[in-house]
């Protein structure tokens, strides 16, 4: 900034003139001239300010008018992709890849004939934006989405046109929607609220009194449930909360028939909260997954904390159809009443004991993910933009830290590939960019196990982040990008 004093030695008599000139005075000494650029030195350079966009997308979907926050893949047929977002609105898509006329070397601009992908139905019916998405397990008969508007809605997928089986509104909203993987339970999903409640339910069309049944409401939560994890066989539900509290709900009464029960007048046959110091998280807890074994959860939140805690192991059986939905202590909203029954013992071992507390990462772990076996690896991504490696056979040490994984933007989803391909994981992030990664080798891995990148949305800052991913068997991923496009990506690992 320049001095408001005149400098010395210069005439005094500059102190009796105006600090500025008159703007009639300006006028007449600088006539204006329409015709002269604002700034002519970007004709020397005419591709100067021009932003290149890295496209490695072989289709797109791009019918949403507003970011998509959540994304759904079809269980029996992973073609069958659903999205939702801030328009409101779910659309149905295939990713499907229509085989191209001539080899894409043979054609003179090969970007120009990616295909603009087309909706199968579109539903509407929420008021407020949709952030949940799943098709219910084993079949994908029914697809649910919540919302913003605290609203959840299920719709039959016998039909291309998705008819709307029934409506329920219990919470003012809802943050997550997972499907039950117990087959003597099927088309049951939990899913979590901002008010901090847990709702449990069944869907069944051919029920016209009740298609949409309540079977468990779990109320501990004192603030929001950010996240919740099935235990593989279906038969207990782990809820995490911004109070930074652990739950794990006996959703269809399976351990308290194997004598796993929790503490006197308590619903969950685990509860941890921050009133144990050793489990306390200051800031709250935003991810958790569940063990391949069931042996324990992991929990991840604020500050890069993670905790492990112990599950009880119940004996596998075959549910009866008599036993019952009502789970330990839980309010029963169904009025089904009947019992639960069949799993013969369990193994307490140590349940509800906190293994481990590990701290990695300098900010929030967001997102967690398990490889199957034999591989004994625990995946954390954080808000940091990195992803930690944990052997969970060797009392979680760090295989490997990935510190830029995605740069210094947010890691939003990690999974391991499915199937045989089961060392690699997959990684998204507010970078806008998906990206595959080696996790056999340690800490020495070249490029940190890179292996391949895909690009197409804007991210780093321009709004356009991916918020979510599908990879069905791993050859194929499509994304859910805060642009509000829809990417599909052919992987060659």
């Amino acid at each position: 900034m320049e001095s408001s004093h005149p400098p010395n030695g210069e005439d005094e008599s500059l102190e009796d003139e105006p600090a500025l000139l008159d703007a009639a005075e300006a006028a007449e000494e600088i006539p204006s001239d329409p015709d002269e650029p604002m700034d002519s030195d970007l004709d020397d350079d005419p591709q100067e300010g021009e932003i290149q966009l890295q496209n490695d997308s072989k289709a797109h979907f791009d019918l949403h008018t507003d970011s998509i926050f959540t994304i759904a893949q079809h269980p029996v047929d992973p073609f069958i992709i659903a999205t939702g977002g801030g328009d409101d609105t779910t659309y149905i898509f295939s990713a499907g890849l229509p085989s191209p006329v001539l080899p894409t070397s043979y054609e003179s601009n090969p970007s120009a004939g990616r295909p603009t992908l087309q909706p199968v139905a579109k539903l509407t019916g929420h008021t407020d934006s949709i952030n949940a998405l799943t098709f219910t397990l084993p079949n994908g008969d029914y697809l649910l989405s919540g919302g913003l508007d605290g609203r959840l809605r299920a719709y039959s997928t016998k039909n291309q046109s998705y008819p709307l089986v029934a409506e329920a509104q219990e919470v003012p909203e809802i943050n997550f929607l997972i499907p039950c993987p117990n087959t003597s339970y099927p088309n049951t999903i939990a899913l979590g609220a901002s008010d901090g409640s847990v709702w449990v339910y069944t869907i069944d069309a051919a029920d016209k009194g009740a298609p949409l049944q309540v079977i468990q409401a779990y109320y501990l939560h004192t603030e929001s449930c950010t996240a919740g994890a099935w235990t593989p066989d279906g038969k207990m539900l782990a809820t995490v909360s911004e109070d930074g509290s652990l739950y794990v709900w006996d959703v269809f009464g399976e351990g308290s028939a194997a004598g796993v029960v929790g503490s006197a007048g308590s619903q969950a046959v685990i509860g941890l909260t921050t009133e144990d110091q050793r489990f306390a998280v200051e800031g709250g807890l935003f991810s958790v997954a569940v063990a391949p074994g069931g042996a324990f959860a992991v929990v991840g939140g604020a500050g890069g904390m993670i905790r492990v805690v112990g599950l009880p192991r119940l004996a596998a059986t075959q549910a009866s159809a008599t036993q019952g939905m009502r789970g330990g202590g839980s309010k029963n909203k169904s009025g089904g009443g009947r019992k639960a029954g069949g799993a013969e013992g369990a193994s307490s071992g140590q349940a509800g004991q906190i293994l481990a507390s590990l701290k990695a990462q300098e900010d929030s772990v967001e997102t967690l993910a398990f490889s199957a076996p034999p591989l004994t690896l625990l995946a954390a991504g954080s808000v940091d933009g990195s992803i930690m490696l944990f052997d969970t056979a060797h009392r979680f040490a760090v295989r490997r830290h990935i510190r830029e994984a995605h740069e210094e933007f947010a890691v939003v989803k990690v999974e391991f590939v499915p199937g045989s391909t089961g060392y690699l994981l997959t990684s998204c992030g507010l970078d806008g960019a998906v990206r595959r990664w080696d996790t056999t080798g340690g800490t020495a891995a070249s490029g940190q196990g890179l292996v391949q990148e895909w690009r197409g949305h804007r991210g780093e800052g321009e709004g356009g982040g991916v918020l979510g991913f599908v990879q069905g068997g791993g050859k194929r991923i499509v994304t859910a990008g805060d642009d509000g496009v829809s990417l599909v990506f052919e992987t060659t690992t």
